[in-house]
């Protein structure tokens, strides 16, 4: 009998994965982990922790790009509806971390916001699948509803930074539908009009916030040390860097969540502009990437997901980078496939692993 190779062996399994977008994401992770070896450096353990985390997403990665976009389809409602459950029960019993309720434990911790990441687009695109061809002005109303519900749930934890990026998800889904251009005019001259009851409802933290992003020097040892801080680890990198494990900043404890949140400016202070460029172009490249595989999907339902996920990736990057670098409120978003954490890399690694499917099953449709 012919004995199969090892590779002839486990081929089949990694046929499923599109190869220009798990090649950057690979790289991605790769600059990560590097970035992170430094950071963590008084933290042993983080990288092996994060080595952990890159294998359970890759699982995840992998079961989502099997998994067809119809048997997606069906499973949305249930979906969003055990979201929004989730929600409330954190609400009412959550556990309540550093003055946040955003987690709840049924057996094991988690943290229901991550959930809405990927139910809110899957729902909405659900939504307006079944609608095609005959989308009016009561169905995005319908579709705006069914986005505030989280978003409101998920801004009384208080967590800003996930309620943004599932609002930012859901939005992408309804302009993705059609919303018209003269409608979103007129939200966002709503939304500049209503800027001061919004500045009113707001907790005196996320007001403090936006202050010290106007102006970090108010309170340069408390709210604006961040920023400061921040900036000038980037700005002391120049433009080739100061070399690997070589960063001031982080190593002498200048920058505050360096494994986390901030890693961005550890990165810019090891690998200057020279690195920044880098890590930017293999941003575009997955941003470039998704879309092309939105572009290319046989249904509606594919290619508003599939856009939406894209563009969610890009509201990652571009708002970690903008308030590492001192030009957007500090909000508590990660830099996607960089950042340490548990949570975080699942929902990335299931939202590439959609992507996956969308495109592998579109190659099938076709043959």
């Amino acid at each position: 009998m012919h004995k199969r190779s090892f590779l002839q062996v486990i081929r089949p399994y990694f046929t499923v994965f599109d190869g220009p977008l798990a090649l950057i994401v690979f790289l991605l992770l790769s600059v990560g982990i590097v970035t992170l070896y430094s950071a963590g450096i008084d933290f042993p353990g983080r990288v092996e922790d994060q080595l952990r985390n890159i294998v359970v997403a890759f699982v995840v990665m992998w079961i989502a790009a099997i998994v067809p976009p119809q048997t997606l389809m069906r499973f949305a409602v249930p979906i969003y509806t055990v979201g929004i459950a989730l929600l409330i029960a954190v609400a009412m019993f959550g556990m309540v971390k550093k003055g946040a309720r955003r987690w709840i434990n049924l057996g094991i911790v988690i943290q229901p916001s991550e959930i809405m990441k990927i139910a809110m687009p899957l729902m909405l695109a659900w939504f307006f699948q079944k609608r095609e061809g005959m989308i009016r002005w009561q169905e995005f109303l319908v579709a705006a509803l069914l986005l505030m519900i989280p978003v409101g749930l998920i801004m009384k934890q208080p967590d800003l930074g996930t309620s943004l990026l599932v609002l930012a998800a859901g939005f992408y889904v309804i302009f993705l539908a059609g919303l018209s251009w003269k409608v979103l005019i007129g939200l966002t001259v709503a939304g500049l009009s209503s800027l001061p009851l919004i500045w009113s409802m707001m907790h005196d933290y996320q007001q403090h916030r936006i202050m010290t992003l106007i102006d970090p020097t108010t309170d340069p040892l408390g709210k604006g040390f961040h920023i400061i801080q921040s900036t000038i680890a980037i700005g002391s990198g120049g433009i080739t860097g100061k070399g690997w494990l070589k960063g001031t900043q982080s190593h002498l404890a200048f920058i505050p969540e360096r494994t986390t949140d901030f890693i961005f400016a550890v990165y810019s202070e090891e690998f200057g502009l020279i690195g920044n460029i880098v890590l930017l172009v293999l941003y575009l490249l997955l941003i470039g990437r998704g879309l092309i595989i939105a572009a290319n999907a046989p249904t509606f339902f594919t290619r508003l997901l599939a856009g939406a996920l894209t563009l969610m990736f890009f509201t990652y990057a571009f708002v970690n980078m903008g308030m590492v670098s001192g030009i957007l409120p500090v909000v508590g978003v990660p830099l996607p496939f960089m950042s340490y954490g548990g949570t975080a890399f699942v929902t990335l690694g299931l939202g590439v692993g959609i992507l996956m499917s969308i495109q592998r099953h579109r190659k099938l449709i076709q043959t």
